[in-house]
């Protein structure tokens, strides 16, 4: 399996360094869709690997593997967004003071009305975030 993550990482342009191939086992080597912060990743592949990962190592990889499609970015509020390794299109439901989005399935939000758009555009996607709290 480490061979697809040195040729994927090749394929992005980036080094395949010890500590990129652990982030790709990391992100890639789930069963389950994986919702993480950056500041997350960075932790438990510092945790993983006993050794200190550099916040820019991280951020710029994560970066690439978005921008190929690998990953979605899902923006919470001006300085908190979540990366997803489930890059179909679906929901979220988010809670704040868990830091936890769970994922809705993507046909059990139904939109009865969206503004015109602007001009000059067309519709890509409309993914939904639905805040919620305890009660």
């Amino acid at each position: 399996k480490n061979c697809n993550f040195v040729e994927k990482l090749r394929d992005l342009g980036l080094r395949p360094t010890k500590q990129r191939v652990k982030m790709c086992e990391v992100l890639f080597n789930r069963e389950k869709t994986f919702h993480f912060t950056i500041n997350d990743l960075v932790k438990m592949i510092s945790e993983e690997m006993n050794e200190k990962i550099s916040l820019a190592t991280v951020y710029n990889t994560v970066h690439a593997f978005e921008k190929k499609g690998y990953l979605k970015e899902i923006s919470i509020n001006s300085d908190k967004s979540y990366f997803d390794t489930n890059i179909k299109s679906h929901h979220h439901f988010y809670d704040e003071k868990q830091n936890l989005l769970t994922d809705i399935d993507y046909d059990s939000v139904e939109l009865k009305k969206i503004p015109s758009l602007p001009s000059g555009k067309k519709l890509k996607n409309i993914e939904v975030t639905i805040k919620v709290e305890k009660v």
